[in-house]
């Protein structure tokens, strides 16, 4: 039976599509690998995470790594929420050049975010929240020009939001509450202009050295109202309690003094005998 050269050209093409390349990518096994060296996994959700598989992770159409999926033989999405992991995020997670998603939220992870996720052209969705990281957000985290979702809520992040953030025009979901986050919030994403999606309060509260719209004005570093008002009713207090005994202590030396001058007056009435 002859195909038609177009109908065999369109064959070719779905079938180099859809199957793996002969070789897998040395960029992908040295991502995975090193990623799970700075992983603890004590309830063994990633058993199959070894040596062999990392060898070849995109196999078939599926990845043979848990959390793992695998586009035209590249990782492209990495998805471990809930599986209570240790560690850190490996610098080496950059290696993975084809990652479009990258979820670790809700585990145990520690140490900071790495400076290296700038060379994830691709990455459209970043979830680190509910962890245990620290540090500062990088500002070169704005190279991945394809963000769409950045969530950081519950963690132990400082410093300041880089405002550099703010120019990912595709950015729709942000979320950097209750971290220890301070300063400014960046006008480029407090106050976002035009058809850029707008980020409301939630997105920044739980940070109590965090100021400006959509949250409040920098809060006074002086002292508060209360402890105004409750150093002066003790300043009062004081005041009146030294009143007091001045008045005391000179009532007495005057009550003594009359008495001397009593005495002294009957004394030089009293006849000599």
């Amino acid at each position: 039976m002859k195909f038609p050269k177009l109908t065999l050209t369109i064959i070719l093409t779905l079938i180099s599509t859809i199957l793996p390349p002969s070789s897998p990518d040395p960029n992908d096994q040295s991502c995975l690998s090193n990623l799970f060296k700075t992983l603890q996994d004590p309830n063994h959700n990633l058993m199959n995470w070894t040596e062999p598989n990392f060898q070849n992770p995109c196999s078939g159409f599926l990845s043979n790594l848990a959390g793992a999926t695998c586009n035209n033989g590249r990782i492209y999405k990495l998805s471990l929420p809930n599986f209570n992991l240790h560690g850190s995020i490996s610098p080496f997670i950059s290696n993975c050049t084809n990652l479009q998603s990258l979820d670790l939220s809700n585990n145990s992870l520690t140490g900071p975010i790495p400076t290296e996720l700038q060379y994830l052209v691709n990455l459209a969705v970043l979830k680190l929240s509910s962890n245990h990281i620290s540090g500062t957000i990088p500002p070169s985290i704005a190279m991945c020009v394809y963000l769409n979702v950045i969530d950081l809520h519950d963690n132990d992040l400082t410093g300041t939001i880089p405002a550099q953030v703010g120019s990912l025009v595709r950015l729709s979901v942000f979320d950097v509450s209750n971290n220890k986050l301070s300063g400014p919030i960046p006008v480029s994403l407090g106050n976002r202009t035009g058809n850029l999606p707008r980020f409301n309060v939630t997105s920044f509260w739980g940070n109590k050295d965090l100021y400006g719209y959509p949250l409040g004005p920098m809060k006074n570093k002086g002292l508060s109202v209360v402890a105004i008002v409750g150093i002066g009713l003790g300043s009062g207090l004081v005041s009146l309690m030294l009143s007091f005994t001045v008045v005391c202590v000179w009532l007495r030396v005057t009550d003594q003094k009359m008495a001397a001058e009593q005495e002294g007056k009957i004394t030089q009435l009293m006849p000599e005998y």
